[in-house]
């Protein structure tokens, strides 16, 4: 259900859920001081409710509505990268939601870079928590075509058009202290950070205590199995594996369709291509991985780009959306080693 500017900004107020655009990917938007709103995020989206939220504020002068503290580390960040791409997780405030948090001790907060979305900040006067509008691990929608077929079509949507980006902001936590990590990678790159930041980041602990309570998310899109289509889908470093998967598939009667990274030999199945860019391939991901998710073929057959840093997010969300998968049946050849 398509809606207007002021109709989302008035059902926000109200304390209801808006799916909304950003330059990452659409957001199933509530008021972020409204906790029943928030509540209506985690059962619309059938969320865990321990996987904390990003807060979108309209400007870098409402951190401290939020955060105990913004490190000099965090404000270089902010100021150089938003409106934009990162999400900063911060130590929290005492007055904001356990809900939004996630029952962490942080808050997760970015200035979004999307025309429509800031406006309809402003003219509510609100900040929203907004995680991507689909439900729990299934593939993040980058236009409200995808919102409606995911959630239906009873759920209100600001069209703003598709997404620049196309997949998730990075997320990048600072301490008190000013150290800093990469949660979870995008198309800012931990080399950007790092030089912006003036320090590398934090080392990771390496304990078996402290290892065990790491492995539970702490930021938005950890979670083992996400970003992934309803068919499934396996991963291959290169052509030839993956051509070698659908030739096995095809003689145990089992029909698929691939996604291929650049030039090449392609599978005797329906393709879609995209570039060997990693802008592009980010910004056309979601759109790829739904259009051959309508298919309704039995698996999805997707190439890997390279293990380099600018391919860090991409990689990221196609280890999640395969999410491990094996076919023992036909071979073991898709799992990523």
């Amino acid at each position: 259900m398509r809606i207007s500017l002021e109709d989302a900004a008035a059902r926000l107020k109200r304390g209801e859920v808006v799916a909304i655009p950003t330059e990452t990917v659409y957001g199933l938007a509530a008021d972020a001081s409204n906790d029943s709103a928030l509540q209506q995020i985690f059962t619309t989206k059938q969320r865990p409710a321990d996987h904390p939220l990003i807060v979108h504020i309209s400007d870098i002068s409402q951190v401290n509505n939020w955060a105990t503290c913004f490190p000099d580390v965090a404000v270089k960040l902010a100021e150089t990268f938003w409106p934009g791409a990162l999400t900063l997780v911060l130590p929290a405030k005492n007055h904001v939601s356990r809900i939004v948090r996630g029952n962490e001790p942080t808050i997760a907060l970015r200035v979004p870079n999307h025309t429509i979305t800031l406006a309809l900040l402003k003219l509510s006067g609100l900040s929203v928590a907004a995680p991507s509008a689909n439900l729990f691990t299934q593939l993040s929608p980058t236009t409200a075509a995808h919102v409606e077929s995911g959630l239906g079509e009873t759920i209100p949507v600001l069209d703003g058009g598709a997404c620049a980006i196309g997949i998730e902001s990075t997320i990048v936590s600072v301490a008190e202290n000013g150290q800093w990590q990469l949660l979870r990678p995008g198309m800012i790159s931990e080399a950007e950070i790092t030089k912006v930041a003036g320090q590398a980041p934090q080392s990771k602990k390496s304990s078996a205590s402290e290892s065990s309570e790491i492995s539970i998310p702490k930021a938005p899109g950890q979670h083992a199995l996400h970003y992934s289509p309803r068919t499934p889908l396996f991963l291959f470093k290169d052509k030839v594996a993956l051509i070698h998967k659908q030739q096995a598939l095809a003689k145990a009667d089992l029909n698929c369709a691939a996604l291929l990274i650049g030039e090449g030999d392609a599978p005797a199945c329906t393709v879609l291509r995209l570039s060997s860019k990693p802008a592009e391939v980010a910004e056309q991901l979601y759109d790829s991985l739904h259009r051959l998710d309508a298919l309704k073929k039995d698996r999805l057959l997707v190439e890997l780009p390279p293990a380099s840093p600018e391919w860090a997010a991409v990689l990221d969300r196609l280890s999640r959306a395969g999410g491990g998968n094996s076919d023992d049946s036909i071979d073991d050849a898709c799992k990523v080693n």
